[in-house]
């Protein structure tokens, strides 16, 4: 698993593969590919199914009315969207083969015991199960690292999941900052929030983002976020519940190649000069006589300038060397030495 050795150095990216696979296993192993070959560090699926997220009702309650899902109720978007558990075997294979970890989201106990069945490493917890606290508890006792989202999370309810996982005696914890809106409005995002949950929580904390483009991520990592999870498809022509709101691989490829590059221009904290900024240093201004002076004569403004290149002493010492007298002559545009100032 490279989440703990990639955070150390940078971003930890996640392809969440979720339903663009649109019901076809050929669709999940081609997105596994395409997406180690972008530069996924993951690839990410959900298990659950229909009855294990929700009931078959018709009850008003159950319908989801506006936005991608409208005239869906729960039951059928669920059993639209779902992976096949028979499938997840062979996907995390061929995670393994193409050199990507493989994760997946359980949304309920027989979820967890049958992922621990094919071996996963580690968890993620959905921003809508974030307050499943039952859920949290019992996938933090299997001992494996923790991804938690926290979309429409208070502060209270991600304290209380991660203190879930602490009784568990389990402090292998990632907090997401989540926008729960698909897609999600740059307005509604909040990043800023994630320097203080690092400084709150005391955990690493990333993206889970549902917004279109890379702008987010970016923006995320520029302020200290350690794993980005983004949706990514085949293409959005592909009908299903996740496509409207997904990268194809092309785009994420590009998100990629910005958070590597928003990566190295953080750098670290230093003034030190690289060297390049070194070369520089020559052309920066110095003090220049820009007429012909004698010994004796007087520095004035208009026989000394600043100005590049840097040959003489700082500009700094402009004021100081007005009205003194020159201790030796000088050509024009010879620089002026500091012996003038002792």
């Amino acid at each position: 698993m490279k989440l703990y050795e990639k955070m150390k150095t940078g971003t930890y990216v996640i392809a969440e593969m979720s339903a663009n696979h649109a019901g076809k296993i050929e669709n999940a192993f081609q997105i596994i590919e395409e997406a180690a070959h972008a530069g996924a560090d993951c690839v990410k699926i959900q298990t659950y199914t229909a009855d294990t997220l929700t009931i078959d009702c018709d009850r008003e309650e159950y319908q989801i009315k506006g936005g991608l899902w409208d005239g869906y109720n729960y039951y059928q978007l669920y059993k639209e969207a779902y992976t096949p558990w028979e499938w997840q075997k062979e996907l995390k294979e061929k995670c393994e083969a193409v050199g990507v970890d493989f994760l997946s989201t359980p949304f309920d106990k027989t979820a967890v015991d049958f992922l621990e069945g094919i071996g996963t490493e580690f968890y993620k917890i959905a921003s809508f199960e974030l307050v499943d606290i039952p859920l949290i508890s019992y996938t933090a006792e299997k001992g494996r690292p923790m991804i938690i989202s926290c979309g429409m999370g208070s502060a209270e309810e991600i304290e209380e999941a991660l203190e879930a996982c602490r009784k568990q005696k389990n402090e292998q914890i990632v907090l997401l900052k989540c926008c729960s809106q698909y897609p999600a409005r740059y307005e509604d995002m909040n990043l800023s929030v994630i320097s203080d949950m690092q400084k709150r929580f005391g955990v690493p904390v990333g993206l889970s983002d549902h917004s279109m483009g890379s702008l987010a991520p970016v923006a995320a990592v520029s302020l200290g976020a350690k794993v980005i999870e983004k949706h990514v498809c085949l293409s959005r022509k592909i009908e299903n519940p996740d496509a409207g709101f997904s990268m194809e691989i092309e785009e994420f490829a590009k998100m990629v190649e910005d958070v590597r590059r928003t990566e190295k221009m953080l750098g670290r904290p230093t003034y030190d000069l690289t060297e390049h900024e070194k070369n520089g240093l020559s052309t920066r201004r110095s003090l220049v006589a820009v007429k012909p002076i004698a010994q004796g004569e007087v520095f004035t403004a208009e026989n000394v300038r600043s100005i590049r290149p840097a040959i003489g002493i700082k500009p700094k010492y402009y004021q100081n060397l007005l009205g003194r007298r020159a201790k030796r002559a000088y050509e024009f545009g010879e620089p002026v030495l500091k012996s003038e100032l002792e």
